[in-house]
């Protein structure tokens, strides 16, 4: 009897026991499903990264290289940020397959093991986890240990901040643009070239200088934006290239931009210009979104990154590790009339070489690799590096019982604070002009709670600089007169043009046509230069070269950026519906009309280019949506960076008051053969309205001086 009363209980127990087994199995099913899957896909990723490395080189070597092995030269990961960005895509190619092996809750892939996956990938952070030495005075070189609370927060090779989440056309992977016939909004994207060839383009006989800024104000754009922001491109595997490149057909990371009828380029360049979608990162837990998140090589704080690299190896190969004076390395193959340039690669061949293969001079080595992309950008990186060993060599003078390390860390910081200090008073208030403040108030210190990671969208409204580039570049002389045979150099030539500052007259000619040159005027009618919307990464050898604007907007959309209403109204803006209020934003009817052709309704005019059609700020060179975004974005890097210039406590009171003397004119005095500078060199100079060196302030390092202890 007592068997048959315990027979309902010994039945359930037999039932739970099952279902727990089922559901051990079921899980060591799924968890043995995700490990060959991740282990699948690793095989084909890291096959694709060697091979994409090899073809490269192959490439470079042995064949006439394309632009787009240029563009692929420039914008190649290294380092940990290759690991960073190869685990990134095993874990969304991972995700792919899973979704269709799993039975899943929702296309999301809930219902996954994320944990798990993320284990099975290795999508740990890149770098090991530090101890932070919070006594430490100076910046790690990868920016971890900034925030004390969150040590990983601005560091290398995070993704992108989101300040509005994500949008794909799928939801988590693909862009907007990507399906034909699916529409966005109940509207089709219009192709990125056409919206260029339509909206961007003037004749180069219109062009219009800027009669209030200097050449050095568009340069020195460029100079931040490589000190907070890259994003390089991801791998794929070579029938993937041969898709892009030979054929235009789209698929995995391959995002062609095609030319629409009628564009002079199908003639001369086939069918479209290939296009690789940008390096991403693994999620992160709690896997609230797993929308593809775009990398960011580059630490978010303003440190010189670009002089002194953002990944340990990198920093201690830039480095003379055989002086005593803490000096950075200098090329010991060439100089500049007698004044150092920078090192070269060692990586053979560099696309510099291939260049002029008569020259055969490389590409320069420096803390960001794009530092040869154009020759006023190599100019400005070898100014750095003299500064810094002018600094480490002064401070060796004033305290010889200091070590390398020492002297070292001392110059990198001073250096970064110039960044800084030049950056705020006086790139940013002739930039943002009456809206600065408003934007940015004056600074109230440091604090913990501010995230100060670059935003995804920053990365597209920085690039309103491409406007203010001009056709031409000069070289000018002691007398501020055209030098040389070619005084003139047409933009295209200067890309990866490295032979010209080691065989064909310095940085000292370059740099007075900095001060003395005028930047491009932003002009609503006239946006981009030809020389970049049909000829940017242009080989000497051939009429093929890639469109900038087309390639923006193409990247925009591969970010999953919202559009510009949507920007608009994270801003406080108001959002324009129709005809009558586009052209009343833009102060321009006949632009209005355009966008609205295009693209059918503002909601989806690609943000790169809403932002940079917007009518200029008073006594700015942007519109009130940039004003709003890069304001910002400027003013949280500044307020979450322990170590800003201003925090009391990184210098002393004397070292900050002397630090406020710091110029670009006096950068130009100390480390170049030029004694005739502007005293306002962001400002649109003429020459002999110059003053001597001796007129400029100088960099007072006694309050450096420490005693021997």
């Amino acid at each position: 009897m007592k068997t048959l009363v315990h027979l309902p209980i010994l039945l359930a127990s037999l039932t739970l026991l099952q279902t727990a087994v089922s559901a051990r199995n079921g899980l060591t099913a799924r968890t043995a499903t995700i490990r060959e899957t991740v282990d699948e896909v690793k095989v084909q990723v890291n096959k694709a990264f060697l091979d994409s490395r090899a073809r490269l080189k192959t490439a470079l070597t042995t064949q006439a290289p394309s632009t787009r092995h240029f563009s692929e030269y420039l914008k190649q990961a290294k380092g940990r940020t290759r690991t960073a960005i190869r685990s990134g895509q095993v874990w969304e190619e991972s995700l792919k397959k899973l979704r269709k092996a799993v039975s899943l809750t929702n296309v999301t892939g809930q219902g996954l093991d994320f944990t798990k996956l993320s284990r099975e990938v290795g999508c740990d952070p890149p770098a090991p986890a530090v101890n932070c030495n919070i006594s430490n005075p100076y910046r790690t070189i990868t920016g971890v240990c900034n925030n004390r609370k969150n040590p990983e927060l601005g560091s290398a090779n995070r993704a992108l901040a989101r300040w509005l989440p994500a949008e794909y056309e799928d939801g988590l992977f693909l862009p907007f643009g990507w399906t034909p016939g699916k529409t966005r909004n109940g509207f089709p994207l219009p192709q990125p070239r056409e919206v260029s060839n339509q909206i961007a383009g003037y004749l180069k006989e219109e062009e219009v200088l800027d009669q209030n800024r200097s050449l050095l104000f568009m340069q020195w754009g460029q100079i931040v934006d490589h000190d907070l922001d890259f994003a390089p491109e991801t791998e794929a595997d070579n029938y993937s290239k041969a898709q892009c490149d030979e054929h235009c057909i789209q698929g995995d990371n391959c995002f062609p931009i095609r030319f629409p009828t009628g564009d002079p380029k199908l003639k001369t360049q086939g069918k479209c210009m290939p296009f690789f979608r940008a390096g991403f990162v693994c999620p992160t837990s709690p896997y609230q979104s797993l929308a593809r998140e775009q990398i960011n090589a580059l630490t978010s704080f303003m440190d010189a990154s670009l002089v002194y690299g953002a990944e340990s190896g990198l920093a201690n190969r830039l480095r003379n590790l055989s002086s005593p004076l803490g000096l950075m390395a200098v090329n010991e193959e060439v100089s500049d009339h007698g004044l150092p340039l920078l090192p070269f690669v060692k990586v053979k061949p560099s696309p510099c070489e291939v260049i002029n293969a008569t020259a055969g001079v490389p590409c320069f080595l420096a803390g960001d690799s794009r530092a040869s992309e154009q020759i006023l950008l190599a100019t400005s990186h070898t100014l750095f590096v003299r500064e810094h060993n002018r600094l480490a060599r002064e401070l060796n003078r004033l305290n010889p019982h200091w070590d390398a390390e020492k002297l070292y860390q001392e110059a990198r910081k001073i250096l970064g604070a110039f960044i800084q200090i030049v950056t705020f008073r006086d790139y940013l208030p002739i930039l943002l002009g009456d809206e600065m403040q408003t934007w940015i108030p004056p600074y109230q210190g440091y604090s913990e709670a501010v995230d100060p990671r670059v935003s995804n969208v920053f990365t597209f409204a920085f690039r309103f600089g491409h406007l203010e580039v001009p056709s031409t570049i000069s070289r000018l002389d002691e007398n501020y007169q055209p030098w040389g045979s070619e005084p003139e150099l047409p933009l295209h030539t200067l890309f990866f043009n490295t032979w010209r500052l080691v065989k064909d007259g310095g940085i000292d000619p370059l740099v007075r046509g900095l001060l003395a040159k005028k930047a491009k005027l932003v002009h609503q009618d006239k946006m981009m230069t030809g020389e970049l919307r049909n000829m940017l990464f242009q080989p000497n050898h051939t009429i093929h070269g890639f469109d900038l604007a087309a390639i923006n907007i193409q990247r925009s959309r591969d970010h999953g950026q919202p559009g510009y209403n949507s920007w608009r109204a994270f801003c406080g803006l108001s959002q324009p519906k129709t005809l009558e209020e586009l052209s009343a934003v833009l102060r321009n009817e006949v632009l209005a009309k355009k966008l609205l052709d295009l693209y059918g309704t503002p909601d989806n005019i690609d943000i790169w280019l809403g932002a940079i059609a917007e009518p200029l700020v008073h006594r700015g060179r942007v519109g009130p949506l940039l004003t709003c975004l890069l304001g910002w974005q400027f003013q949280r890097i500044r307020d979450g960076d322990r170590f800003w210039w201003e925090n009391p406590g990184v210098f002393t009171e004397k070292q900050r008051d002397s630090l406020q003397k710091v110029s670009f004119s006096r950068l130009v005095c100390d480390n170049t053969a030029i004694n005739k500078v502007p005293l306002n060199p962001f400002q649109a100079n003429s020459y002999p309205g110059f003053v001597d060196c001796s007129s400029i302030d100088k960099l007072d390092l006694s309050p450096w001086a420490s005693v021997k202890k």
